[in-house]
């Protein structure tokens, strides 16, 4: 029996077989969880179909989140084939190139307004939509990075981003909690995706991670997978409102 035998999840963020919603999907599904997946675009379909086979996926569908069409519709499509929704992983951040590898304080207006509504606002409507589809409670979970925490050389326009992150996700588990719906956040150290590859010298800052990190390694796709499991797992039932680190303990030197 897996801990997650019967339940029915949306992952949204994987984008390929390095994202860490990809890690996480594979850890849920292997602990008995059915999922439903989407994908960005046509181009990103090729990456993201295959794996949505892998993992039996009885949905994927196209989500630009900042195309409310294409969410109406994703919910939808959950609606009519489960009637109902246990939890949400949301991993997906974006910032334009400039003003991600700029300084904070040289960040476009615009800039600013893309990263936080993709980032961070999106995660706020994923919330609302699966809302009316957790009526016997559920778990929302949503990836963050120590630099929302602490300043991070070259995370730039992200950290405030990912401040932001925490703190809607606070909000949310203290407002959703009626409902016995529990969100969190993980921290996740450093891993090689795609959308890690935007940050300047990211090499670097792998670097570091695993030289000053107490085990004195990085984490794995598998180990972030493995505690997205257990967080919106009923173990977890009493969990809410959290930022949990999964980063082999970098976070606690400072």
């Amino acid at each position: 029996m897996g801990t997650l035998d019967g339940k029915k999840g949306l992952v949204v963020g994987i984008a390929n077989d390095a994202s860490i919603a990809w890690g996480c999907a594979r850890a849920l599904r292997a602990h008995g969880a059915e999922l439903a997946v989407t994908y960005l675009n046509d181009k990103a379909k090729g990456y993201v179909q295959p794996l949505a086979d892998a993992l039996d996926a009885p949905l994927c569908m196209k989500l630009d989140v900042t195309q409310p069409a294409e969410q109406d519709a994703l919910f939808a499509a959950i609606a009519a084939r489960w009637g109902r929704l246990d939890f949400v992983l949301h991993s997906i951040a974006f910032a334009p190139k400039a003003d991600l590898q700029g300084r904070v304080v040289d960040c476009s207006a615009a800039g600013f307004a893309q990263a936080m509504d993709v980032s961070c606002h999106s995660l706020m409507r994923l919330a609302k939509a699966a809302e009316p589809l957790m009526q016997g409670g559920g778990s929302i979970l949503t990836m963050s990075y120590y630099g929302a925490e602490k300043v991070v050389t070259h995370y730039n326009l992200m950290g405030p981003v990912k401040a932001a992150l925490e703190a809607s996700m606070r909000y949310l588990a203290a407002e959703l909690g009626e409902r016995g719906i529990r969100v969190n956040a993980l921290s996740a150290g450093p891993v090689a995706t795609r959308a890690a590859s935007g940050l300047a010298h990211f090499d670097k800052l792998m670097e570091e991670a695993a030289s000053r990190a107490p085990l004195h390694q990085l984490v794995t796709l598998e180990q972030i997978g493995e505690m997205a499991a257990f967080l919106v797992s009923d173990n977890a039932r009493q969990v809410s409102g959290q930022t949990i680190y999964v980063d082999a303990g970098y976070n606690v030197k400072g």
